[in-house]
């Protein structure tokens, strides 16, 4: 239940414009941010105009933008409530999330379960392709989340790995990726397999730096609980009562997506993520991920998310970068013959 008041029911002035009154006067530091950048890039982002008064907070605008501040800064309030820090990324997210939610009002993206709680910090959605994507991973055994760089699919899946392996409801995680692009060939590598793969699964591995203490991490790795296993070594195994997650999977062949699919086993979960714009093999060779969505979509219980540069995440400029290139590649398709 929030802890905002207003001097009316529909939280209006008799202008016209909407007063939220905060109850704890230690928390607006952090709500507001330094400087007040927080309540900056509310006004930037959405367009409107925030006047703050004592504990009252005034703002004027257009009546959609207007909703989406209250919604959003409300949220972001309760966190402060709840001992949750807040900061630029969390300010963005709550307003992209309040955008989805004014726009769809069937939506409910700000919601203690989407989200997922490791040892070091709790990770929630930030945009409404996250939100979707967390449900599939909390409702399906097997989960495809497919779209550009810097939309959270991998980090959200290890997430999702470390939350059901902290609660006991998986006994193991195990990483894989194509080591190498259109061939694997792990044995011109320098170092024994471990060696091997670390450069290739470096950004799973920093997921996992982000959500376990450093002793848990190597502790686990050793015991096998985390386990890394690429998936030119997958063949043959079957994988019970696992969280497995294939990164990149654009870049295996058909057999290997087939044969990589067909080791789910009992008690486990399977994320499939990758980028379709982004395959390496030779062009002679088809993408598997391409394949098995074209497969699997009429099988029942499968969970597919696509990713958009909305749903990305990282500095600005990543989703600009993907923008162009996604216009870029729809411009050609409509020069060819």
């Amino acid at each position: 239940m929030t802890a905002l008041r207003s001097e009316n029911a529909a939280g209006e002035l008799p202008d016209g414009r909407t007063q939220l009154e905060f109850d704890d006067n230690l928390l607006l530091p952090s709500l507001y941010g330094e400087r007040d950048q927080h309540l900056d890039r509310v006004e930037r982002q959405l367009g409107i105009s925030l006047i703050t008064r004592g504990n009252r907070l005034v703002i004027s605008g257009p009546p959609s933008a207007t909703e989406a501040a209250r919604l959003a800064l409300s949220r972001l309030y309760d966190r402060l409530k709840q001992g949750q820090d807040i900061d630029i990324a969390i300010v963005e997210a709550a307003l992209r999330l309040a955008q989805a939610e004014i726009a769809d009002r069937s939506l409910s993206l700000w919601q203690e379960d989407a989200g997922f709680r490791t040892r070091k910090r709790r990770i929630a959605a930030r945009t409404p392709g996250q939100a979707a994507y967390i449900k599939a991973l909390r409702e399906h055994e097997l989960v495809f989340g497919l779209g550009p760089a810097g939309t959270g699919k991998t980090y959200l899946a290890v997430a999702a790995a470390v939350d059901l392996l902290m609660t006991g409801q998986v006994e193991r995680i195990i990483l894989s990726r194509p080591a190498v692009e259109a061939g694997e060939r792990l044995g011109f590598l320098p170092g024994d397999l471990r060696d091997k793969v670390d450069p290739y699964l470096r950004p799973l591995f920093d997921a996992l730096n982000d959500m376990l203490p450093a002793d848990q991490l190597a502790r686990r790795l050793a015991t096998g609980e985390i386990e890394v296993a690429p998936i030119a070594f997958m063949r043959g195994r079957t994988l019970s009562h696992a969280f497995v997650i294939l990164d990149e999977a654009q870049n295996t062949t058909p057999m290997q997506m087939k044969m990589f699919l067909t080791r789910l086993g009992e008690g486990s979960r399977m994320v499939v993520t990758g980028d379709p714009s982004q395959i390496d093999l030779p062009p002679s060779i088809r993408s598997g991920l391409a394949e098995a969505l074209d497969t699997l979509s009429g099988v029942e219980g499968i969970g597919v998310v696509r990713f958009t540069e909305r749903d990305v995440v990282r500095h600005d400029f990543v989703a600009r970068i993907v923008r162009a290139y996604e216009a870029r590649e729809r411009a050609t398709r409509v020069a060819e013959p």
